[in-house]
């Protein structure tokens, strides 16, 4: 039997903690996911999704409860260690792409294997796979440019490019469609899939596009800090 490459086991999330304001917005999470899957996280504003993501991506510390990681209990890892965790296990895609203006769209790209002084190759071998990402996304002649030069469906490209820089086993992606056309979401999902498809990498994509979650293979629905559904999608493409 393959191994979860995420294990979660009652995972509480409290804002304020021990104080008269403290809220609890993740209320128990139990939930795996298989290497390779792509799932969809979906659920009513306010549900928990953003804190569930941040909680995965070691962005914040649970208040409770149990979270492996690619056979690594994390839980209570400390700064250096969840920062090492998300070099070696995860990627990253966000709604606002983040990408720096100074930089071209290949510095961009490269920075997450810059940030990572021992990477295998050194930064020739950086901005060869950064090159190739970018061509892989229909970026090879927008290489030098910076993100101001670029529409938004492009700089999405470049951050999609970047999450995937230092082959990250799972991707976490918030809302990565929220700000773009239909047309251009369509080819972002695309990309997603291909990637998933091609090199095995799960991802998990928090949207509230029914049309985005509806081609994920499985859908996960959080609803008041809690999974109320959890369902393979057999008519998924």
């Amino acid at each position: 039997m393959t191994q979860p490459l995420v294990r979660l086991q009652g995972l509480r999330k409290t804002y304020n903690e021990g104080l008269p304001n403290a809220e609890e917005v993740l209320h128990g999470i139990d939930l795996e996911i298989a290497p390779g899957e792509f799932t969809a996280l979906i659920g009513p504003s306010g549900s928990g999704k953003s804190t569930l993501l941040n909680a995965l991506g070691l962005l914040e510390s649970a208040s409770g409860g149990h979270y492996e990681l690619a056979g690594r209990d994390v839980t209570q890892f400390d700064d250096d260690e969840r920062t090492q965790a998300r070099h070696d296990v995860l990627g990253f895609i966000f709604q606002f792409h983040h990408l720096l203006p100074a930089f071209t769209a290949l510095e961009n790209v490269m920075l997450p294997g810059l940030m990572r002084p021992k990477e295998k190759g050194g930064p020739e071998a950086i901005q060869r796979r950064a090159a190739e990402l970018l061509d892989a996304v229909g970026l090879a002649d927008a290489m030098g440019k910076k993100p101001q030069q670029l529409s938004g469906g492009m700089q999405q490209r470049v951050a999609i490019a970047r999450a995937l820089v230092l082959g990250p086993r799972l991707v976490l992606a918030d809302e990565p469609t929220g700000n773009l056309d239909t047309h251009t979401s369509d080819s972002i999902f695309e990309l997603l899939r291909r990637f998933n498809r091609d090199f095995g990498t799960a991802l998990l994509v928090v949207t509230h596009d029914p049309r985005l979650a509806a081609r994920c293979d499985r859908i996960v629905r959080l609803v008041d800090g809690l999974i109320a559904s959890d369902e393979p999608n057999l008519a998924a493409t």
